[in-house]
């Protein structure tokens, strides 16, 4: 075999190398080898590889392969050597028929880059088809007239070899009257002609048998034989003779069966059955015998098959006139197949990328394409094409292959596949065209964040409520695919009110449903907040967070709590009153708060029950006990009253509270009464000897103190400062009885009353004593309530930087939308205006004023607080009272205090000019 390897150097050939290798690196060129016909399969052709100088390794991974423009696959490429081997049986004869030249067209195709190299296979010729006759017997009628030398032309015997391979001579057995002449000519090859070389004689000898055979000029040798049988006749002196030796004819493709291809027309100027011509096929391949037949009489050829110019572009025919006496003659029919555009292209996928990850960046190739159109000429030339609305282009790389590139950037989200039409169409007439669709599948990339359906969540909890019941749920979307887009949920770490978030709230990380942990309390905090992380389960994850408000609502959940007068067992609260009540008269106050908010905070009053239930009356809203009628004679001087406090939740809470009032003009007279009235309280407490000793001399001690204390002021005075005796003391008649001034220092803006016992009968002593009252401390015993501050403008001075009013603590005030009054929601309209909260200075006159009751002698009274509670004890200061500004009440006054708007906001309001004078001096009796 030979190889060698021919640059093409047609001008077009090196046009077309210019613009291929400005698209792609490709070698052009024809690579051509020779081999023998009918070589087994698998038998190395050549080496492709070394001939190409390529990387054995790298054919694989390059998709090497051969391309051939045909049904069957006669070659391919071993890619392990690199060798080119012969896949199928290759017949020279069938490929070729009698042409001298066969030669087998094939394209090397390597990608990646994209590479093509043409290889051509020159089929050689081996002696593997002896020579046959077109029939097993030769019949020749011989007249017996026939002259010495009459030469007789006999069928030609047929060798589908080429070359020396076919038939070279022929051969006659030995006989007395022929002898064999072989030719030679351009039209018909070797034939031979029998030589009369002795006269015939029909009498002696009717039929002659003769063997010829035919040799061709293999090695070795192969022959046919074939009987000729002549016939002596009498005389037929004439041929046949065609009136054309060729006949040339172009036949559509397709043609229909029966279509007329040509007729032949031989004459014979002998008359009767020597001059009568039939018509036969001498020679024609099997495959034009399936397509042609001939009429015997007419000599028209017909098509009786398919006609495919794909298959055969001409077919060659033998036609043979012999007329009656055996006498024939030959003529040769040419067919020429035109070829019409009968073939759709094909499309083939030689590649294909599939799925095309979305971040494929433009003029990625995802698939190479290769379209073939088995016609010829303009029917052959293909174009492709697809539609514009689709991020992909077609580009055209060498001769009939194409790469689908994207166009643009790929978006899963936006479009996740893509049905890709490529339309092929040639350029024959009429047009013929084909299309392929291919489903391309976008592969996902983490390439977005979750997005949750709001830009904050907020969720309303009613307090109380049940641990592990769902406060809401947030919900998050990913457009990202399967663990791209799935999405869990977490919380951000940090702190409610100083509480760890993870012990208040918890998220189901899959449903993003919120649950809480724990039972919220609405009087320990209103409102929190957090935030929700989203995180999807890509790689690297992407995440984003909101933020999440949840507010606790109030649930009337607290009783009222009753400040005064204050209902514990080991003390006793009585109030004071004089005989001259009149209608009108504010006996007392009920001082309540409730530690809800809203309507579960607003308060009404009732009384339940009285000693004289027509003689008192409380405020539905103020709790401001208050005298129908004037006192008579004929009342009871103790009075005790019944109290419901009630909130205005549902359902409903309330709480009781008993008033003892007396009724008295002179506490000395009384003490008996009151006394009495201590003891029958008293009979209710727990108290052990030893407290009620502790406590007689801890007021013992205490008294001991106020006196020296009394005794050095005095002392530094030089003077005694009693109670209106001063130059700038008010009026005795402007005072109640037994009453004292105390100044409007801190926020109070009016100057109150107050009497101010040490014990039972101090309201007969020779004077009555008041200390400096700071806000820091609030120095009482369980024996003496402190009211006023009756000192000098010295003290007063001294004081005044101690005693500065504090700002109010805002932890304790309502909000507006919270403090009982006309804005508040579901109030009864009968009901009349709620009072404004009180301030907290105004809460120390609220204690100040629980503080104003009659104190019984600390030998025969209960020890305690003089009816004060524990929680206002002396230790206890006020900054735990909390922000009862709703009810300020100063007995013995017809008015209630109420708050400013500066007092409200914790400022010190400025004391008016008449509270600034001296108060207090004590007036012996």
């Amino acid at each position: 075999m030979a190889v060698g390897y021919k640059p093409c150097a047609t001008e077009w050939q090196v046009h077309s190398f210019v613009l291929f290798l400005s698209v792609i690196p490709v070698v052009i060129g024809e690579i051509s080898y020779s081999i023998p016909e009918e070589m087994k399969r698998g038998s190395v052709i050549g080496s492709l590889a070394n001939d190409l100088g390529l990387d054995i390794k790298k054919l694989a991974a390059r998709g090497a392969r051969i391309d051939f423009q045909g049904s069957r696959r006669y070659c391919d490429i071993n890619l392990d050597t690199g060798d080119f081997i012969v896949q199928e049986r290759i017949d020279r004869e069938e490929l070729c028929g009698s042409t001298s030249s066969c030669v087998l067209h094939f394209e090397f195709v390597l990608e990646n880059p994209l590479e093509l190299h043409n290889v051509a296979i020159n089929i050689e010729d081996i002696n593997d088809n002896a020579p046959s006759f077109p029939k097993d017997v030769i019949k020749l009628e011989i007249s017996e007239s026939a002259i010495t030398g009459s030469r007789f032309p006999l069928d030609r015997a047929h060798d589908p070899d080429i070359g020396i391979n076919s038939v070279q001579n022929y051969i006659i057995a030995s006989n007395e009257h022929f002898i064999l002449n072989v030719y030679t000519s351009s039209e018909r090859g070797k034939y031979g002609e029998i030589v009369l070389q002795h006269a015939l004689d029909r009498e002696k000898q009717q039929e002659h048998s003769l063997l010829l055979t035919a040799i061709d000029g293999g090695d070795p040798k192969r022959s046919g034989t074939v009987l000729i049988s002549v016939i002596v006749m009498d005389v037929n002196d004439n041929v046949p003779v065609f009136s054309e030796a060729l006949y040339k004819v172009n036949l559509n493709e397709n043609a229909p069966p029966d279509f007329l291809v040509v007729r032949v027309s031989a004459t014979d100027e002998d008359e009767g059955a020597n001059g009568e011509v039939t018509f036969a096929f001498s020679h024609i391949s099997d495959k034009a015998r399936k397509l042609f037949n001939i009429d015997h009489r007419t000599g028209e050829i017909k098509v009786a098959g398919l006609i495919d110019f794909e298959e055969a572009a001409f077919y060659e025919i033998e036609v043979q006139a012999k007329d009656g006496a055996g006498m024939a003659a030959h003529c040769k029919v040419l067919v020429e197949i035109t070829d019409i555009n009968d073939n759709a292209p094909v499309i083939t996928m030689k590649s294909l990328f599939n799925p095309i990850p979305e971040n494929s960046p433009p003029g990625t190739e995802v698939a190479i394409i290769n379209v073939q159109d088995q016609d010829s000429g303009e029917n052959s030339r293909v174009f492709c094409f697809i539609s514009e609305n689709v991020p992909f282009k077609l580009r055209s790389s060498i001769r009939n292959y194409y790469s689908l590139e994207t166009k643009t950037a790929l978006d899963r989200e936006e479009v996740s596949e893509f049905n890709i039409t490529i339309t092929a169409t040639d350029k024959g007439f009429p047009s013929l065209s084909s299309s392929t669709t291919i489903q391309f599948t976008i592969s996902d990339i983490n390439d977005n964040s979750p997005i949750f359906n709001q830009s904050s969540y907020s969720a309303y909890v009613m307090e109380n409520n049940t641990p592990g019941s769902s406060i809401c749920s947030v919900q998050a979307r990913d457009p990202d695919w399967k663990q791209n887009g799935t999405v869990s949920y977490s919380l951000l770490s940090s702190d409610v009110h100083g509480i760890p978030l993870s012990s208040c709230i918890s998220i189901n990380p899959d449903s993003g449903v919120i649950h809480a942990v724990r039972s919220f309390d609405y009087e320990q905090f209103r409102h929190f907040q957090f935030h929700v992380l989203a995180k999807d389960s890509g790689s690297p994850p992407l995440s984003s967070n909101v933020t999440v408000n949840i507010f606790i609502t109030d649930q009337n959940d607290n009783s009222p709590q009753i400040l005064y007068p204050g209902q514990s067992e080991s003390s006793f609260m009585t109030e004071v009153m004089p005989t001259s009540v009149q209608k009108g008269y504010l006996v007392s106050k009920v001082v309540a708060v409730d530690a809800d908010s809203g309507q579960n905070a607003w308060l009404s009053y009732q009384m339940l029950k009285a000693t004289d239930p027509g003689l008192f009356t409380i405020g539905l809203h103020s709790g401001e006990i208050r005298a129908l009628r004037d006192i008579s004679e004929v009342d009871a001087i103790q009075q005790r009253l019944m109290i419901l406090v009630k909130d205005n939740g549902q359902p409903s809470f309330s709480a009781t509270c008993t008033v003892n009032l007396l009724v008295s003009d002179n506490m000395s007279k009384d003490v008996s009464k009151f006394k009495d009235l201590s003891k029958q309280k008293g009979t209710t407490t727990n108290l052990s000897p030893y407290l009620v000793i502790s406590l007689a001399a801890v007021s013992f001690l205490f008294l001991v103190f106020i006196i020296i204390i009394l005794a050095v002021r005095f002392w530094r005075k030089g003077k005694s400062r009693l109670l209106f005796d001063g130059p700038n003391a008010i009026p005795r008649s402007y005072f109640p009885p037994n009453y004292a001034e105390v100044q409007g220092s801190g926020t109070l803006r009016q100057s109150y009353n107050y009497d101010v016992c040490l014990t039972a009968g101090s309201s007969t002593s020779d004077f009555k004593f008041v200390r400096p009252y700071c806000e820091q401390t609030l120095p009482l015993d369980h024996n003496t309530k402190i009211l006023a501050n009756f000192s000098d403008e010295n003290t007063d001075r001294r004081t005044e930087a101690a005693c500065q009013q504090k700002p109010a603590n805002t932890d304790w005030r309502f909000s507006q939308g919270q403090r009982p009054g006309p804005s508040g929601s579901q109030r009864p309209e009968e009901a009349g205006p709620w009072p404004n909260p009180p301030t907290e200075a105004e809460q120390l006159q609220a204690l100040m004023a629980a503080a104003n009751e009659v104190s019984a002698a600390t030998a025969t009274l209960d020890a305690g607080t003089m009816g004060l509670s524990t929680r206002y004890s002396p230790q206890f200061t006020l900054q735990h009272v909390p922000d009862y500004r709703q009810n300020v009440y100063i007995p013995g006054s017809t008015s209630t205090l109420t708050g400013s708007n500066s007092q409200a906001e914790g400022k010190n309001p400025q004391p008016s000019s008449g509270n600034k004078k001296k108060s207090g001096k004590k007036e012996k009796k």
